[in-house]
């Protein structure tokens, strides 16, 4: 098992649900975001997605689409995200997952990408746009090198289509909570629940939801039919908000820990 397998190992055996943040490497910095994991893995934060800078984020709503920009005006390329992850990882256990698309790694290469995520102690990857009929080669890299692949469901997938992402995924299941883009919402939508739950007619695989959560009671309203909340948008509007200023990681660790506990609130049914 990678990290990612371990950590919801972990939260099965204490009957919990998990919390998984999303922030975009590189902004305000590298310095910043190396010291926002670590301070999320200090408020109970699961996992950490770190968002890979792109120019043209099309499932990314206007608050994340800011973040890239600020980090692309950093320079901040998917080598620097990966040198990154090798430089959290002496300092920390938290499993880490690149949130990317697939120009950047096809641009990088695959295979050096699997071979460099693995050597960092990354443990796994979404790539939105790679469509798992035409991502053989690349699942056959991750499985290789230990990493997780991990693929979007989303209200509107096809029936005929749940089966192959599933199969596809390994670390967790990721559902999106709603149609469009990434950002954050009023309220869950109520197909959340019965689709939580046809995913999981097909697999023993954890399922994480995200897109449009925004607030504590959000986290725990998904937590009660989700294996893991996923929040980034709200966190990363926190970190515009404060920018470089000085309390910004601790605020930012503040505001992702309440959504933490809100999601850990929720306690899930023990695993025969």
């Amino acid at each position: 098992m990678n990290r990612i397998e371990r950590k919801f190992e972990k939260l099965r055996s204490d009957c919990r649900k998990g919390f998984i943040a999303y922030i975009c490497a590189g902004d305000p910095s590298l310095t910043k975001t190396r010291q926002l994991i670590l301070e999320f893995e200090r408020v109970g934060v699961d996992i950490v997605e770190l968002g890979v800078p792109f120019s043209d984020p099309i499932a990314d709503g206007v608050v994340n689409q800011r973040a890239a920009e600020r980090a692309l005006r950093n320079h901040v390329s998917l080598a620097d995200v990966i040198s990154l992850v090798e430089d959290v990882r002496k300092k920390s256990e938290i499993p880490m997952v690149l949130f990317t698309y697939v120009n950047p790694v096809l641009k990088y290469g695959v295979e050096n990408f699997c071979r460099d995520m693995a050597a960092a102690g990354g443990d796994g990857a979404l790539a939105l746009d790679y469509p798992p009929e035409e991502a053989a080669e690349y699942k056959k890299l991750m499985d290789a090198h230990g990493l997780a692949t991990i693929g979007l469901i989303a209200p509107t997938t096809p029936a005929g289509r749940l089966r192959p992402i599933v199969n596809f995924c390994s670390g967790f299941v990721y559902y999106v909570s709603r149609t469009g883009v990434t950002g954050m919402r009023d309220h869950i939508d109520k197909g959340v629940s019965p689709m939580v739950k046809k995913i999981k007619s097909l697999t023993t695989k954890p399922v994480a939801v995200g897109f449009g959560i925004s607030n504590p009671q959000h986290a725990r309203t998904v937590a009660e039919v989700a294996d893991a909340v996923v929040v980034g948008s709200a966190i990363v509007k926190k970190i515009e908000q404060f920018g470089a200023a000085r309390e910004m990681v601790s605020e930012v660790g503040r505001f992702a820990g309440r959504l933490a506990r809100a999601a850990k609130s929720v306690r899930a049914e023990r695993q025969r």
